[in-house]
């Protein structure tokens, strides 16, 4: 026994040191840092218990030093979870500039959570009492019930659909095709979320840049403002390259000089937008760099005997000295080849995991009769030590993958983000509080799987109780009951059942969780043509994501419903905003055909055509709408310029399409003022968007615009009428 936890125990220590170093940031605390390692080292001790307590409990002798471990890992986590782990995460998330104040923000958060909590409990514990289910002795088995079958309930659903989404997204992510679909669609994902989150910080800078500003010297609050000041110092020296482009101030946003709690607000507002930047970059940065090993790969498929079965990578140069060349070949062969059929030999692996774990979970109800597979193969290798605790170890780590994958997949939707390298502290703190919330039920769950004989008990299973003994109310037979639900639960996951009710009724769609599945569909044009760019940039010497926010920046805030006349409702929306530069440009660069297909496909389309408009809809609701800083000069961040003069004149100069729109801004006016008050169309509208309806896609946007300003022959000659017949040609029929 002492064996397996001499390679187990320094291994699971290896392995949460490095799983935190790629996830945290640069910025995590080392005492949030101690703090998650701690917590993930004990939730995972608990997982590496349950081999060797099987095998004491088979061998039938009692060992203290499991029971120890057992009631140090098990309280270790109970505490870290609702006590510990909420303080520092709620003292991290503050904004406040000093400790005291932080701890009090904190205090105050968790007690507000707590005593809803409390209350409802309290409430139901009455409740019970009242009704004589419960006596008031069996208050804290019930607590510890109640805190179990929430982890057991929730656990069970959580790992039904990893066992159903796990081998399925391996197989469909070994084949080529399917992968660049995905990718296209994440990486037009991520452009759009990177170019909004640079917005935002955008704005946060510009904000506490005119908060600075205008505040004295001699101001109460200047002390507090100096530290915003040196963030955005700090910041600038750590990144050289960021430049904050478009920041613009709204109504309420030169209020934060008020008092100590609204320049916390802003502390706190300007951290949050930086860290969802940097966060939002990496992730595009990996979707890219992903998009374009795979393209690397396919090419070097498919001129193997071209290259000499050399790999030839873009990321690269190519290997010299005497063993270079043959390591080019073995590269060829596993990125080609071989990882290729490994991925989908371990998917059907997994899937066969996946089946004996629900065949075992459905067969509970089954008394005197043992289905488990994983409790057969203990059983048959008798007295082995080692090979009984590998068998119970494998598969109850991959039911902890399973629960955990799906918990990460609806927690980053909501709650917390997990990115490499850009984890903050609170995803980090909120990561480990519910990995070590979910350890103890997944171990309760497989020992429940593994039948051990009449009579014999785990220490684990001594520990935790038996719910039916604890909480009679639940009922007979609830440990074998639930998981019965749950093996339900995944077979319609896995036949797809809930996608296709959801997509019946149609506005349920936002109760969806999103998969790759949802993007296997097609390419996404806006994700090639990004992709194609970075390709060529690549070539051309520069970094990956070095200039993805002017090229993102064309392709977000437009979203064009397709309407065919048969209202085919089954069509996507498409974002994709095809500049007058882009359209222009010749995109260079290799890929494979699937993607120039697509890009041909799509940038000759009248689809494309109508994105422009839509695009210019967009950039007139943004003119119409936003407040633009009346002294430019004293909002953008005087870091980046090494003079205020030049930021002056430049920046509130809009270009391209903005600036035709801001010279037209007063007659779009004016023609919404005619329209409310003599609550009538002009009738030229409908002639003249036939007429656009007509235009041709290859066209630019200089010379639509030139067709636009051009009167129409017998249209008349008022300035007013030309100005209202743009302006109905551009929006379209209203709704």
């Amino acid at each position: 026994m002492w064996v397996f936890y001499l390679i187990s125990l320094p291994l699971t220590l290896g392995m949460v040191i490095l799983t935190l170093k790629y996830f945290a940031g640069p910025e995590v605390p080392r005492y949030v840092f101690l703090t998650v390692g701690y917590t993930w080292f004990c939730s995972i001790s608990i997982i590496s218990l349950v081999p060797a307590d099987i095998w004491t409990t088979i061998i039938g002798q009692f060992n203290g030093g499991i029971s120890f471990f057992w009631s140090w890992s098990y309280w270790s986590t109970f505490l870290l979870t609702w006590l510990v782990v909420p303080l520092i995460q709620g003292y991290e998330d503050a904004g406040d500039f000093t400790m005291k104040e932080r701890l009090k923000t904190s205090i105050h958060v968790n007690l507000v959570f707590y005593l809803i909590v409390g209350s409802i409990g309290l409430f139901g514990f009455i409740l019970l009492i009242i009704m004589d289910k419960i006596r008031i002795r069996d208050i804290l088995g019930l607590a510890m019930a109640c805190s179990n079958t929430f982890g057991l309930v929730t656990g069970a659903f959580l790992l039904g659909f990893g066992l159903s989404e796990i081998p399925k997204s391996i197989w469909r992510n070994a084949d080529w095709t399917t992968r660049q679909k995905v990718l296209s669609h994440k990486i037009a994902k991520m452009a759009v979320k990177l170019d909004d989150a640079h917005k935002e910080l955008s704005n946060t800078i510009v904000i506490a840049q005119a908060t600075s500003k205008q505040m004295s010297k001699r101001d109460p609050l200047r002390p507090l403002m100096d530290v915003i000041d040196n963030m955005l110092v700090q910041m600038f020296k750590e990144d050289p390259s960021f430049k904050p482009q478009g920041g613009r101030l709204g109504e309420n946003d030169m209020d934060y000089d008020t008092d100590e709690k609204s320049m916390a607000t802003l502390r706190r507002h300007l951290r949050q937008a930086r860290e969802e930047y940097y966060r939002c970059k990496s992730e595009y940065l990996t979707c890219v760099t992903q998009a374009l090993e795979l393209e690397d790969t396919i090419k070097n498929y498919e001129r193997r005997n071209t290259t000499g079965w050399k790999f030839v990578s873009s990321f690269r140069s190519e290997r010299t000295g005497t063993f270079g060349p043959f390591l080019d070949t073995i590269e060829l062969v596993w990125r080609c080849i071989l990882w290729k059929q490994l991925k989908k030999v371990f998917a059907i692996i997994l899937g066969c995991m996946s089946v004996a774990i629900l065949l075992a979970e459905a067969t509970l109800l089954l008394g005197g009769v043992d289905l488990s597979l994983f409790s057969v193969l203990i059983k048959s290798v008798g007295n082995e030590e080692v090979v009984v605790q590998v068998f119970a170890f494998v598969p109850l780590m991959y039911m902890c993958v399973c629960t955990y994958y799906s918990l990460f997949k609806v927690g980053m939707l909501m709650f917390y983000s997990l990115t490499p390298r850009r984890t903050s502290s609170v995803s980090l703190l909120m990561i480990c509080s519910m990995v070590a919330r979910y350890a103890p039920p997944i171990s309760y769950n497989f020992l429940n799987l593994i039948n051990l004989g009449v009579g014999k008990e785990t220490i684990f299973e001594a520990r935790m109780g038996n719910i039916d003994k604890a909480v009679p109310f639940f009922g007979q037979g609830f440990n074998r009951i639930y998981p019965l639900i749950m093996v339900i639960y995944t077979i319609l996951v896995a036949s797809n059942f809930f996608n296709r009710i959801i997509s019946f009724f149609g506005n349920w769609k936002i109760f969806r969780l999103q998969t790759e599945a949802d993007d296997v569909d097609g390419f996404d044009p806006s994700g090639l043509l990004i992709l194609q760019k970075e390709r060529m940039w690549l070539e051309q010497g520069r970094k990956v994501g070095e200039h993805v926010i002017p090229l993102a920046r064309n392709f977000n805030g437009v979203s064009m419903d397709l309407e065919s006349g048969d209202n085919d409702t089954d069509r996507r929306t498409v974002e994709m905003k095809v500049a007058s530069d882009l359209s222009k440009e010749d995109i260079k660069g290799s890929s494979s055909k699937p993607l120039k297909d697509e890009v041909s496909r799509y940038a000759g389309s009248k689809e494309a055509m109508s994105s422009k408009y839509a695009a210019m809809r967009e950039q007139k609701k943004l003119t119409s709408n936003t407040k633009p800083v009346e002294n430019i000069a004293a909002a953008k961040v005087s870091l980046l310029d090494a003079g205020n003069s030049q930021s002056s004149n430049n920046s509130g100069v809009p270009s391209g399409l903005a600036s035709k729109w801001a010279s037209m801004k007063a007659g779009f006016q004016t023609f919404k003022t005619n329209i409310e008050a003599k609550k009538f169309l002009p009738l030229r509208q409908v002639e003249d968007t036939k007429l656009l309806s007509r235009v041709s896609s290859s066209e630019s946007l200089d010379e639509i615009f030139q067709k636009l300003k051009r009167p129409a022959a017998g249209h008349g000659h008022s300035s007013d009428d030309d100005v209202d017949g743009l302006d109905s040609r551009v929006s379209g029929p209203r709704r």
